[in-house]
């Protein structure tokens, strides 16, 4: 990977961490930064149970993103999270993990 699209990438995820904190009034932060390991989560939040892989390209592979999502997260939801040039950012998840989803980003919001 060149070094132009690794500096997109970590742009990306913390831009995507910036607008997880807005939405969901929790600290969000690159996660690899602090981690390293190759299951971590692009974005480390305090949403339990939610693992965030992040993608900021033009020609996103969505089942390619899903699956690293999926098999880094665990017993985790796996959440892509996409923006492409000029575009907003969009949440993928596959359907049967979007009620487990729901309940963890409902939970979050009733802390507050």
């Amino acid at each position: 990977m060149g070094m132009k699209s690794k500096r997109k990438g970590k742009c990306g995820e913390r831009e995507a961490a910036k607008e997880v904190s807005r939405l969901f009034r929790v600290e969000a932060q690159r996660g690899r930064q602090y981690c390293g390991a190759p299951e971590a989560p692009d974005i480390r939040t305090a949403i339990p149970g939610v693992h965030f892989e992040v993608k900021r390209c033009e020609a996103l592979r969505l089942y390619s993103a899903l699956n690293q999502a999926a098999a880094d997260a665990g017993e985790n939801v796996p959440l892509v999270l996409h923006r492409t040039n000029g575009k907003p950012w969009v949440a993928i998840v596959r359907l049967d993990d979007l009620p487990r989803l729901a309940v963890q980003l409902y939970l979050t919001l009733a802390q507050q």
